[in-house]
């Protein structure tokens, strides 16, 4: 009797298995992205391109509007994509999430964020998998891409999702796929960046390898779920660890009166064990200031202390001080004080040609010049307005406003900016970024 029930269920799951993957390979299964932020938008549009139908969902009205109306908010997406999609009928949004039921498979793209305390705040993705549990029904693949710490998918999201009575591997299939999104990248996007994908057994991980393989250029399958989040921790936390090497190589520089942009250009030309990377004003953005702690919150769980992350975030954490610093020297020098001076600052989003100012270095150092007794201004061509963190700025046009400044500070290098006569109309230039590297100029003082 026992093994009759054994083989009932072997069967069960193959049944399963296998009218998904027929699905999914004839592109008949019905998609869905819960989440249409800068991961899930881009992740819906090449599905739909590879001829699925796809149903994002998010909770805000606005952009459920604007998806429907084929007008695009996120900048690696086209309108006229997104909106011969929509009207082909490849692709609509919803704030209804009863449509899961009517889906094959759903993939989670949702925030992550750290509290203050740098604790992962999962309450998005608990919201985002309760809301499935609720939905879905046998022959459901489930993939999860918001960043995370080792265990979630299967410490956090099996549970809940069990809760359905249906049981994985079985009755459902579940994955962790990190996004690797890098916003306003024009040679690497969605579609042709290498997707990681580990399940909770192997049946999930060769159904989520071929979903993904529908659409994306290449899949890397790997044995678990904690490896594939681990991958996207390793990813950022290698990038964070040396750029946060760069950073005090930059303060050690600065103080010994050595150009730190000449030294890590000339150990550039190492052919073989040398990889550059540059100092900065900070660290930004949805990824690198933010995932290496959730790898360090885990290792405290499990008793080791993260002593690299920490002390990279330390010091990533001193730049926007740094450059407060050393620009209130740079006013001193010219015999003024910071207190009263006009201080422009060129650039506020947390990278160059792109909109977005989460964890940009920028917003520090606003605060700290205004603490200071400084009067900020800004000008940035993708950021007409400033309003969080207690700010509310609005954009200056950018030469009147250097002009009228006692110190311009470059702290985004945006492409569309004419720096030459920016260095012209201004009395003096803090470069945070090496994107006056040529000019010759008194004017001009680097990080």
């Amino acid at each position: 009797m026992a093994t009759e029930i054994v083989n009932n269920k072997r069967c069960e799951t193959i049944v399963a298995a296998e009218r998904l993957k027929d699905r999914i390979a004839k592109r008949t299964a019905k998609v869905g992205v819960l989440g249409l932020g800068y991961v899930g938008l881009p992740l819906a549009v090449e599905f739909a391109k590879a001829g699925f139908d796809v149903t994002g969902m998010d909770v805000q009205t606005d952009k459920v509007d604007r998806f429907n109306a084929g007008q695009s908010y996120v900048k690696d997406v086209n309108d006229e994509v997104l909106a011969s999609l929509v009207k082909a009928g490849k692709l609509r949004a919803t704030t209804d999430f009863s449509v899961i039921e009517e889906l094959d498979t759903i993939d989670i793209c949702v925030p992550t964020p750290l509290r203050k305390t740098k604790d992962p705040d999962m309450s998005y993705v608990v919201s985002a998998t309760e809301q499935i549990a609720q939905h879905m029904h046998p022959g459901f693949l489930v993939m999860l891409e918001s960043t995370t710490y080792p265990g979630t998918t299967d410490e956090l999201v099996l549970p809940k999702l069990r809760e359905s009575g249906l049981q994985v591997g079985r009755d459902f299939f579940l994955c962790f796929s990190p996004e690797r999104v890098d916003p306003g990248n024009p040679k690497f996007h969605t579609a042709n960046i290498p997707k990681v994908v580990g399940g909770m057994t192997p049946a999930c991980t060769e159904l989520g390898a071929l979903f993904y393989g529908q659409a994306l250029e290449k899949v890397v399958p790997v044995s678990s779920t904690r490896v594939a989040e681990m991958v996207k921790l390793l990813e950022n936390t290698f990038r964070m660890i040396n750029i946060g090497l760069a950073n005090e190589m930059a303060l050690m520089c600065s103080r010994m009166g050595i150009d730190v942009w000449e030294v890590i250009d000339a150990a550039a030309t190492k052919p073989f064990g040398f990889m550059p990377f540059y100092p900065g004003p900070g660290l930004g953005g949805h990824c690198i200031p933010i995932d290496p702690f959730y790898l360090s919150w885990k290792s405290r769980e499990a008793g080791i202390e993260a002593r690299f992350i920490e002390l990279a975030g330390y010091i990533n954490g001193q730049m926007p001080e740094h450059v407060v610093e050393r620009i209130q020297d740079a006013l001193n020098d010219a015999t003024k004080p910071l207190r009263g001076s006009r201080v422009h600052i060129v650039g506020v989003a947390y990278k160059r040609d792109i909109s977005d100012v989460r964890e940009s270095p920028a917003l520090d150092i606003i605060h700290l010049l205004l603490r200071r007794g400084a009067i900020v201004t800004y000008s940035d061509p993708y950021v007409p307005k400033i309003a969080r963190e207690g700010l509310e700025l609005y954009a200056e046009e950018l030469l009147p406003a250097a002009e009228q400044a006692d110190c311009v500070v470059i702290v985004t290098d945006h492409s569309s900016i004419d720096y030459t006569a920016l260095v012209e109309r201004s009395q003096l230039v803090f470069d945070a970024r090496n994107v006056l590297k040529g000019m010759e100029s008194p004017k001009i003082i680097k990080l």
